[in-house]
């Protein structure tokens, strides 16, 4: 008897949008091991605290924790390692002359598990908020339940 496995994992960073502005989107693989992807595929990964840099032209996310495979072995994975993000140059190019200007930073932004079994992470270019941008998101989203809540009655 087999079990059923979730492909459609989709693990999402809520308080990315919240505390910054992002200006644009990549899509990057990720360099696991094999209890990590095992890890993943029971949503046993959080990204709210990760955060992405480059060490000798090259793309690392840290403090990205995926918690320990139970059925593991000795073998088990590091929850909390480095971990090198895949992209083509140009992109990391590009990155890397954004990252240099003032208040740029690299976040990640969800994590998928596509059609073809891979684990994909989508980062963002990222620019922090300002305390009344903060205070503005969540007026509009009250303003915006409310009227929701309006419409439903009528």
């Amino acid at each position: 008897m087999q079990k059923k496995v979730n492909k459609n994992i989709h693990i999402v960073n809520k308080k990315a949008t919240f505390l910054f502005n992002i200006l644009k989107k990549y899509t990057a693989g990720i360099i696991l091991k094999g209890t990590e992807v095992k890890a993943i595929r029971l949503s046993a990964v959080s990204i709210n605290e990760a955060y992405c840099y480059f060490k000798a032209n090259e793309l690392y996310i840290k403090n990205m924790n995926i918690g320990e495979y139970k059925h593991g072995t000795y073998m088990n994975h590091i929850p909390n390692r480095e971990r090198k993000l895949l992209l083509n140059k140009k992109e990391l190019n590009s990155l890397l002359i954004k990252i240099k200007e003032k208040g740029l930073t690299i976040i990640p932004l969800s994590i998928k598990i596509s059609e073809t079994e891979y684990v994909k992470i989508e980062i963002g270019l990222a620019q922090g908020k300002k305390l009344f941008d903060k205070r503005n998101a969540i007026k509009e989203k009250d303003q915006k339940r409310n009227l929701d809540r309006i419409k439903k009655q009528f």
